[in-house]
C-alpha cells in the first residue's frame, strides 16, 4: 500500500484508497478538466471535494500541494520512478497524465506541438476571458455600474471563440481527427460560458456553428458528461 503521509493534504481529505490518483477539486471549468482526463483515460482515483466557497483551497494542508490555493491538485502514488508525485495547475496536470498514459497528446512532434500550443491558447486566454464574462454577467460583477469591464471582456470572448471556430473549421477536433489535452480543456470552459453564466446571447454563441458542432461532439462522450459532475457537489 503505498504511504502517502508525507503529503499534510491527507490529513485534511485523507486517503480511503492510497494506491489510486488523489484528486482535490470541485466541478468548475478547470476542475473537470483533470476528471474528465480521468474518466477518458479511466484510470483508478479517489476524488475529493475542495469547497472553494469555505476557502478550502486556502486552508495550509490544501496550500501544503498547491501553494497557489486554486483547485484542481492531484497526488499520483505512481509517480516517476514509482515515487509518489504531487501536482498542481490543470494544463500541467493534463500534461503529465497524458505522459503517463500515452494517450490524448500525438506522437508525432508536429501534432504534438499542435495539441499544446491550443492547451495553452485554453490556459492563456478562453480560460481567463471566460472567468471574468462570468463574474461581471452573473456574480458580483453585475452589480456594477461601470459597464466597460464587461464589455471588454465580451468582447474578447467574441474574438477568442472567433479564433476557435476558425481553427475548427472542416475538424471535428481542435487539432483535427484526434481528441486531444486540447479539446479536454476547452470543452469544460465554452459549456460553462453558455450553460452556468448564461451568456450564450451576450458572446453570440450562435454565430459559431463550428464551435457548436464541436460542444455537442464532446459534450456527448461518456467520460466528459461523467467528469463534469466529479467531485460530486455535496
Amino acid at each position: 500500500m503505498s504511504d502517502l503521509s508525507a503529503f499534510p493534504i491527507t490529513r485534511r481529505w485523507p486517503a480511503a484508497h492510497p494506491d489510486r490518483i488523489q484528486l482535490y477539486s470541485l466541478p468548475t471549468p478547470n476542475g473537470v478538466k483533470v476528471s474528465i482526463m480521468l474518466e477518458e483515460l479511466g484510470l483508478p482515483y479517489e476524488p475529493h471535494l475542495v469547497d472553494i466557497t469555505k476557502n478550502e483551497s486556502k486552508l495550509p494542508e490544501f496550500e501544503s500541494l498547491n501553494p497557489n490555493g486554486k483547485i484542481p491538485a492531484l497526488i499520483d502514488p505512481s509517480g516517476p520512478d514509482g515515487k509518489p508525485i504531487g501536482l498542481f495547475e490543470s494544463g500541467a496536470i493534463l500534461l503529465y497524465l497524458a505522459e503517463k498514459t500515452g494517450r490524448f497528446l500525438p506522437s508525432d512532434p508536429a501534432k504534438r506541438w499542435a495539441a499544446i500550443q491550443w492547451l495553452f491558447f485554453q490556459m492563456g486566454g478562453i480560460g481567463p476571458m471566460f472567468g471574468q464574462v462570468g463574474f461581471f454577467h452573473k456574480f458580483a460583477g453585475k452589480e456594477y455600474e461601470d459597464k466597460r469591464p464587461l464589455e471588454r471582456y465580451v468582447a474578447e470572448s467574441k474574438r477568442l471563440l472567433g479564433v476557435l471556430d476558425r481553427q475548427l473549421d472542416g475538424r471535428d477536433w481542435i487539432i483535427g481527427d484526434e481528441y486531444t489535452i486540447a479539446d479536454i480543456a476547452t470543452l469544460g470552459w465554452v459549456n460553462n460560458l453558455v450553460t452556468f453564466y448564461g451568456a450564450r446571447e451576450l458572446v453570440g454563441f450562435d454565430d459559431f456553428p463550428n464551435v457548436i458542432a464541436w460542444l455537442e461532439r464532446g459534450m456527448s462522450r461518456p467520460g466528459v458528461e461523467r467528469g463534469l459532475k466529479i467531485p460530486a457537489r455535496s
